[in-house]
């Protein structure tokens, strides 16, 4: 019996050395787990590494560049003069071209220009109030204390009661009315006013300021469009408009017709119901024939070099308008 216990404890115990063997695993080293742990450290360095930030940064750079060359461009194009232009005649053919004078060749200031509007505009402003005793002139007084109501100025007549001449009342006085001693006047310096209209004159030299303001015309004509002086000549509308339509600037014309529409607000009852654009500025050395033959057009009109304005070259304050001007009275501009 002692035999066969010893054998069966023999045999039981290389199975357990077996099982200690299966669940002894070998550990990783700390030489592995530095390895991996610096693979991953080096992975996230080189993500943010002074090298991939300098990129970033340099593309946002070239960005911001390339943008402001962009715009650059873009400001570089509203700033372009011609400087020699074509001579029309009626028939709207071509036959020599000229040098603008001086005066067009000014720097273009439109912030010069709006002021200069803003105050022409202001000195046309007519002084306005109320009369100074209206919703004074009744017969009240007050009802005191002790009824219930409000101790406002009421009507005297029997049986009526309704408040008068208080601000917070139905049909009072106002309480604070424009007044006729307000200056509406502005002052602006004598050479401050003559950069502005030599500042608004160059900028009808500029095709892309003219774009921009919004009138039309034929790619060909250049800008400003200078005629013969034969066009002081027309005296019926019919051959003014022919002229126009071979001049390549009708179009402006027809802008201005189709954008004839009703004013907002109050004034529309006040006798200016409707509204129309500014078309062509006719420039002309005597305007006795030009005023009954072009000022029928919609939203043209028509001056001569001595009674131009900064308001005729920029309505308001947006330089850029469309003129056409006759030999005639370019001869007196190279005075200027």
């Amino acid at each position: 019996m002692a035999k066969d216990t010893k054998k069966q404890t023999e045999a039981k115990a290389p199975a357990k050395t077996q099982k200690k063997e299966k669940v002894s695993t070998p550990k990783p080293s700390k030489s592995s787990t530095s390895k991996t742990s610096k693979a991953s450290t080096s992975k996230t360095s080189k993500a943010n590494s002074p090298k991939t930030t300098a990129k970033t940064t340099a593309s946002s750079k070239t960005k911001k560049i390339s943008k402001s060359v962009q715009a650059k461009d873009a400001k570089a194009k509203t700033h372009v003069k011609y400087t020699k232009v074509n001579v029309y005649n009626i028939k709207g053919e071509s036959s020599k071209q000229i040098k603008l004078p001086d005066a067009f060749t000014a720097e273009f200031r439109p912030d010069i220009i709006k002021r200069a509007v803003k105050a022409s505009r202001a000195n046309r402003r007519q002084p306005y109030g109320p009369n100074p005793r209206s919703g004074m002139s009744h017969a009240s007084s007050t009802w005191g204390k002790g009824r219930g109501s409000a101790r406002v100025q009421r009507m005297t007549q029997v049986g009526s009661g309704f408040a008068v001449e208080s601000p917070n009342n139905v049909g009072g006085r106002r309480a604070h009315p424009p007044k006729v001693e307000k200056i509406w006047a502005q002052k602006v310096n004598r050479k401050e006013l003559l950069k502005a209209r030599m500042s608004a004159l160059a900028a009808t030299a500029d095709p892309n300021v003219v774009i921009a303001r919004g009138h039309k015309f034929e790619e060909k004509t250049t800008i400003p469009v200078i005629v013969d002086s034969e066009i002081e000549k027309l005296k019926t509308t019919l051959a003014a408009m022919k002229t126009l339509e071979n001049l390549g600037v009708s179009q402006d014309i027809i802008r201005a017709k189709d954008g004839r529409h009703i004013r907002a607000g109050r004034g529309k009852m006040r006798g200016r119901r409707y509204r129309k654009p500014r078309s062509i500025l006719l420039v002309v050395s005597k305007s006795e024939n030009a005023m009954k033959s072009f000022s029928n057009l919609p939203g043209m009109e028509i001056t001569t070099p001595a009674r131009i304005n900064v308001e005729m070259l920029a309505p308001g304050g947006v330089a850029g308008r469309l003129t056409v001007i006759s030999t005639n009275a370019l001869k007196e501009m190279e005075k200027w």
